[in-house]
């Protein structure tokens, strides 16, 4: 069955790669990207499917209610993909307001946009919500986060998806609209904004600048290669069951600091320098208010039911996503000018 499947967020890390998946692999599908192109937003991301006749790209914000509206009846959406949003912590703690009004206020019209567009079909068309594993909290005493876990944001950021994970069961429970969400780990790889922890250290080791690290770089995280992501929402939106929530992991926990210093071990062989050189540029700097401790998502269920796991171990991600930098120096170049540059400055000095 052909669909018209409108993908929010397409242009940042993890959209971008969704995109670009299901382009390739579903030429009978018509990808709607839609992106309102702010600092994480980059077409650049998006070169492969460029002018690809079953691809094409709206500049909207899903703030903007008559433009989703237009954007449903011009392309006559039959599902959504839901992965716009505010996502990083410290802008949150920084600016808590702008993570309502895109993370919530946002969700929620583009949950009014398909109610509306799909009226009494709801059961004919998707809706999926792509989430995010800090809606949980933090662990402090072992074990892992099961899609049952109760919900207990801890910043800005994780209190917006968690609402916004809430007016979507809303939705389902009020309109009988068809559902589905997903909550993940942290993801790394190509095309990720260089604010976040690993593309942040590999762009800094290279040109020598201070690590930045939080605390003492205790925080635990679960690690998941973007691109098994990707493959991760394509099998949800296809066998995902309706109403379900499904949490997807890497299997693959780190303490912030031993993935710093395995950055600087590989970057100091990839860049030909004495083992050791780089971790002299790690900086303890003081510590995120409301720091969660460790995150760490149990991925049996999706693993289970609908035969998903990572392709790829972490050090062969690494590897990739490493050399995926290094040799991609202009889109570097591009991202981390104007508005990027004050914004770190800001944030961890010059």
């Amino acid at each position: 069955m052909s669909k018209s499947i409108l993908i929010t967020g397409g242009a940042g890390f993890i959209g971008s790669h969704v995109v670009q998946l299901f382009v390739e692999k579903y030429p009978d599908y018509t990808i709607v990207n839609l992106d309102a192109l702010t600092y994480a937003g980059n077409l650049e991301n998006l070169k492969a499917v460029e002018g690809t006749s079953n691809y094409i790209f709206e500049k909207a914000d899903i703030q903007d209610e008559s433009a989703l509206k237009a954007i449903f009846a011009k392309h006559a959406i039959t599902d959504v993909i839901h992965l716009a949003a505010e996502s990083h912590v410290d802008r949150s703690i920084t600016d808590p307001l702008a993570f309502v009004k895109t993370n919530v206020f946002g969700t929620v019209n583009l949950l009014n946009a398909a109610k509306e567009f799909w009226k009494d079909k709801l059961s004919d068309h998707l809706f999926y919500h792509v989430s995010t594993d800090e809606v949980y909290g933090s662990l402090h005493d072992g074990g892992f986060f099961l899609e049952d876990t109760p919900y207990d944001p801890q910043s800005p950021y994780s209190a917006s998806k968690a609402s916004s994970d809430h007016f979507v069961r809303a939705y389902a429970n009020t309109y009988k609209m068809k559902t589905v969400i997903s909550n993940c780990s942290n993801n790394y790889g190509p095309n990720h904004f260089p604010e976040k922890l690993i593309p942040l250290c590999i762009h800094n080791i290279k040109t020598n600048k201070p690590l930045p690290v939080y605390g003492r770089g205790e925080n635990v995280r679960d690690w998941l290669f973007v691109k098994d992501h990707a493959r991760a929402i394509d099998t949800v939106f296809h066998k995902g069951k309706e109403g379900e929530t499904y949490n997807i992991g890497g299997f693959n926990e780190w303490k912030n600091i031993d993935i710093v210093k395995l950055l600087c071990s590989k970057m100091d062989e990839k860049l030909g320098r004495e083992a050791g050189t780089s971790e002299k540029l790690i900086t303890y700097v003081k510590d995120r208010a409301g720091h969660d401790l460790r995150y760490a998502i149990d991925a049996t269920k999706i693993q289970q039911e609908l035969g998903w796991e990572p392709s790829l171990q972490f050090e062969e991600g690494i590897e990739i996503t490493i050399d995926w930098y290094l040799n991609n120096q202009d889109w570097l170049d591009h991202v981390t000018s104007g508005a990027y540059q004050k914004y770190y400055s800001e944030h961890y000095g010059d």
